[in-house]
């Protein structure tokens, strides 16, 4: 495969276009003293950001009424019971896979 000058400008573009968003903020806030409520309420975004995804990935817009996602929310349940129990992310995470692989095999 033979990359030009314009594809390779085109990836660095696309790439200090992602880059900017994600190390600004830190760049910014580094340097100032955050309020100790504001901390806390930062602390919840990466729960609130998780959940969304998963109710997201099991709650699917059918119509006008919601349906459920059978089999994402059975693979659901034994990966949140591992988290839940090892506190984990290594081992949620296979359980998870192996929950999706074994559930999705047979049905």
């Amino acid at each position: 495969m033979k990359t030009d000058v314009s594809t390779l400008l085109l990836i660095l573009g696309c790439a200090l276009v992602t880059l900017i968003p994600r190390i600004a903020p830190f760049a910014i806030v580094r340097n100032l003293k955050l309020p100790p409520a504001f901390l806390k309420w930062l602390s919840y975004i990466p729960v609130c950001l998780l959940t969304a995804l998963i109710i997201q990935s099991v709650i699917r817009p059918a119509d006008a009424v919601p349906s459920i996602d059978w089999l994402n929310l059975a693979i659901l349940v034994p990966t949140l019971v591992t988290a839940l129990k090892t506190r984990s992310l290594l081992i949620t995470v296979l359980a998870g896979i192996l929950s999706a692989a074994l559930l999705r095999w047979i049905f």
